[in-house]
Formats: C-alpha cells, structure tokens, sequence
C-alpha cells in the first residue's frame, strides 16, 4: 500500500478553509480508487467512501442518518424454514448432534449426466450472459416437455427461464397484481406466498383446508371467497408443506368457477410434479378446457432433479403475461447461469419424468414416507394425512399443546413445539405456523432411512416426556 500511494496521482479539491477532499488513482488498474478527507492534519483513507472526522464534536451531533426501512419490507415476514435450517446448521457445526428435516431439498447428488454437462458448460467456454429469457437451446426443450409430459403447448417466447422457481412466482405476482388485489392461497400453504403478494401491495386471502380431506381446496369454500378485486389463485400440487396432490376431477372443478371470473388468473406451481406416489397421478390447470389463456405454469429444477444449488426454474404462458414477467426480470437479475442452463437441457434429456435417475429417487422418497406414515400413526395424539406427493408430512400435534415440560416450559403452539424437540429430541422441524396451520409441524423426509429413523426415536421419547406431564 505504501509503494501504491508514492506512485499514485492525487487531485484535491479544497472546501474553504477547514476541509478538502482528495481522489488518488493508483498506476495499476486492479486497484480501485480511494478518497480521503483532510481537516488540518487530520486524513482518513477509506475504499470508495468519503469519511469526515471533525475536531469539534458540535459539527455533526445533530445529524442522524435516516434507517427507517419501506412499507413493503417491514409488510414482509422473514422465512421460518430459512431461520430454523440456518439455526440448526449452526448447531451442527458447533457439534451438536441436530438431525435436521426442517430444509425441503433432497439429499441426492445431481444426477451424473447432469453434473457433468454443467462443467462441460464450463470448459466449453459457456460462462457468458444468456438472453434475458433464457437460451433457445433450454426454451425449446422446455417447450417439448411439457407437451409430451404435460399436455400444454407453448413456443419459447411464452416460456421465461429464472433464478429458480421461486422467483418465478414473485415476478408473476408482481406483473398481474395491482395494490388492493386479491391473491387467493388455499393454506396451509407455501411459507412465500403471502409475502410475495405483500410485496406487491396486495392481498393474501387464505382459504383454510383441513387435514380430514387430506388438506385439499373445497370448491364451494373457493367460490365463497372470490370477489371483484380477486386476481390471481395459487395452486401448489403436489403441495408444499402437505405432500397433497390435486385429481384432474377436483382440478376441473375449480376450473369451473375460475371460468366464471373474467379477472382471476391461476398461478400453478407444479415444482413437484413428478416426485408424486401411485396411484396419484399429475395433471397441470393450464391442460384444462379453456385455463390456458389464464394460467401461469411455474416448474423447475430444484426438487425432480436434486439441482438446488444450480437455481433453475421457468415460467410458461400467454406472450403478454411471460413477457411482463420478463421485463421485471430483467431489471433484476437478467438471465440465469448459461452453466445452469446446460446442466437443465441434459436433465430435460434424461427421458421421461426424469427417467431411471428420477424414478430410483422417487422410488427412496416413497420408501421413507411409508416408514413415517406407519410410525407416527401408532404413536398416541397424533392425526396424519398420508401424502401422495412431495416429501413432506404435515402432522397435527396439538393434543401435546397445553402441556408443561420439565427443565423447558409451557407448549403453548407449533413454535414452542418444535423449540422443545429441538431442545429435547435435537430434530429440528418447522412449526406448521409457517404454513399457515397452527395445529401442525412439517417434516422432511429427505434424509436417509437411517436418519429418518433415528429422528423418529427421538420424537417418540419427547411425546413421551409430554405425555407423562400433566395438563395445566
């Protein structure tokens, strides 16, 4: 820094008598420039800032900076399963033995064929923006996708490629909802949802389900709900935090009263769509007589093909809608990794739903979901609805509510549940507060058999600590 300094050129600009400012510019172009500020003797050097100490402590006492933040952000609520997989990753790596199902990401490697195209893409050369929508290369085989496996036709103009499916959706909130809208959630729901609509200035309306018809949305409940300032349902199926999938009859249901609303469009998040169990089957709302015109298809990468970290996902739909979408997006974050990219046009290549690589996944998914279904069913207090999909149970434990346990306190909620079985049983799971269901907590299943077990001993001898206190 010495050496750098003795060499660079400086200007100064004088303010009066007590301050001048000073730009020095270094020979060497991989160092940035720095300012300083001199008053008297006095300097400070500082990276890209300008930094004033003043000798007479009255110059500047009466100015506070301003650290109010906007209405949209103090409207949103940080993520639980974010806040609890962050915490719990914490404790592990301060040695604490935490089994940890709270995360909603497979524990499978990226399949091979996949991997490897991803660093084909980079020895190849592939590491330069893309067009803002995606290449042509991953729309085109996006486009043959979901006609041979979904039934939608689309050209790639009417697909937009992102940072993972999750900013799929919020930009699509953010085109087609205005301030006052209404953004219609069957709940329990996805833990984003809500918060996308409020950053958009409009209204979540949730829609309650209950366990008893396996967290499916009542269509008449659906109808009773909707009104002139609604403007966009939110479909999850397979379900995220229930497992829940959606028939093509109850689908065509709901569709027959969307059709009835000329302003209200479906958003459907088929994210899932083939980690889904027999004789469960997927159909996507846009397949449905007359929803194309009016429904946003959100897919991705992520959760099929164990690419979480590659942040992949897309949107398909009408031009003007897709397009709007990408208008936001590229005034965001412009186009996805060109690497990411590749790595989805060999996933897509992989065959059918994924081929062998997917099915041997699935096949695991199942297996672990059939141990859990049948543990938790035996253990005393507990509902469950067995889910077709996903890999996720959402299980009712509000029997052990009310209950004080030793060297812990009162449970008085989901949150104060899933503290004690953090604390107790060193599992970490998300309180079914997220979603939107109170009475419930969520457990990922992507863990190993092992694992799953293990966790489900240690549950089990929590409840049993419950059970044993009495109720206040």
């Amino acid at each position: 820094m010495a050496n750098a300094l003795h060499n660079a050129a400086i200007s100064t600009i004088t303010f009066g008598d007590d301050y001048s400012v000073s730009r020095c510019f270094f020979p060497s172009p991989s160092t940035l420039p720095f300012r300083t500020m001199q008053k008297g003797n006095h300097v400070e050097l500082k990276k890209r800032v300008v930094v004033v100490k003043a000798k007479n402590k009255s110059d500047f006492d009466d100015v506070e900076v301003d650290v109010s933040l906007s209405h949209r952000v103090n409207a949103v609520k940080p993520s639980k399963t974010v806040a609890i997989s962050d915490h719990a990753t914490a404790l592990l790596q301060a040695g604490v033995p935490v089994i940890r199902l709270a995360a909603g990401e497979p524990d499978f490697d990226t399949p091979t064929v996949i991997a490897e195209a991803g660093m084909n893409a980079i020895r190849d050369g592939h590491t330069r923006y893309t067009p803002n929508a995606g290449t042509l290369e991953l729309r085109q085989a996006i486009c043959h996708k979901l006609k041979e496996e979904n039934g939608i036709t689309y050209t790639p103009d009417e697909i937009l490629v992102s940072n993972g499916a999750k900013q799929s959706v919020v930009q699509a909130v953010l085109a087609l909802c205005s301030p006052g809208d209404e953004v219609i959630i069957p709940g329990p729901f996805y833990v984003s949802y809500p918060e996308m609509a409020r950053l958009a200035d409009a209204n979540p309306v949730i829609i309650p389900t209950q366990i008893s018809n396996n967290f499916l949305l009542d269509p008449k409940l659906l109808e009773a709900n909707l009104t002139e300032r609604s403007r966009l349902l939110i479909l999850c199926s397979p379900c995220n935090p229930t497992g829940s999938v959606y028939s093509k009859k109850l689908l065509e249901e709901i569709a027959q009263i969307v059709a009835k609303h000329p302003r209200l469009l479906v958003l459907s998040d088929e994210v899932y769509e083939h980690i889904i169990y027999a004789p469960a089957t997927h159909t996507s709302f846009a397949s449905l007589t007359g929803m194309w015109d009016r429904t946003l298809t959100v897919n991705g990468f992520s959760k099929t093909f164990a690419m979480t970290g590659w942040r992949l996902g897309y949107i398909a739909g009408p031009k003007h809608f897709v397009a709007a979408c990408g208008k936001i997006q590229s005034q965001f974050t412009s186009g996805a990794s060109s690497v990411s990219q590749k790595a989805g046009v060999a996933a897509l290549g992989l065959g059918y739903a994924g081929g062998e690589a997917v099915s041997t996944m699935v096949k695991a998914f199942r297996e672990r979901r059939d141990f859990l279904v049948e543990s938790f069913s035996k253990m005393d207090g507990v509902k469950i609805s067995e889910p077709q999909g996903a890999f996720y149970l959402f299980i009712e434990f509000s029997s052990y509510y009310g209950r004080e346990a030793e060297g812990f306190g009162l449970i008085e909620n989901s949150d104060s549940f899933c503290r004690y079985l953090l604390d107790k049983g060193l599992v970490a799971l998300v309180p079914g507060s997220a979603f939107g269901d109170d009475s419930c907590i969520r457990i990922s299943y992507a863990q190993s058999l092992t694992v799953l077990k293990t966790a489900v001993e240690r549950i089990e001898k929590a409840l049993i600590l419950l059970r044993s206190a009495a109720l206040l």
